[in-house]
C-alpha cells in the first residue's frame, strides 16, 4: 500500500535526511520526500501496521530533524 503524508520541512538537505530515515524503519518499503510540495510518499511492507509504521517514521525522523512534522492524519 502507498499513502501520501503532508509535512513541514525547512529546506532540501532536511528533507534528503527524512527521506533516507523513513526508509530504514521497519515496515517501509520506500518512502519519497519531495521539498517543494511538503509531501512524503510511503510504501509500505505487504503485512505492516501503517499507523504504528508511520509514528516510528515520525520518531525517527525527529531525531535526524528535530524541527520537521509528519502530519499523519
Amino acid at each position: 500500500m502507498k499513502k501520501t503524508y503532508k509535512i513541514e520541512v525547512d529546506c532540501a538537505n532536511c528533507a534528503l535526511k527524512m527521506e533516507e530515515t523513513a526508509r530504514k524503519v521497519e515496515g517501509v518499503k520506500d518512502a519519497v520526500v519531495n521539498f517543494m510540495t511538503q509531501k512524503m510518499k510511503v510504501e509500505f511492507c505487504d503485512c505492516a501496521d501503517e499507523g504504528s509504521v508511520m509514528e516510528a517514521v515520525r520518531k525517527a525522523c525527529k531525531k535526524v530533524e528535530s524541527d520537521c512534522e509528519i502530519y499523519l492524519s
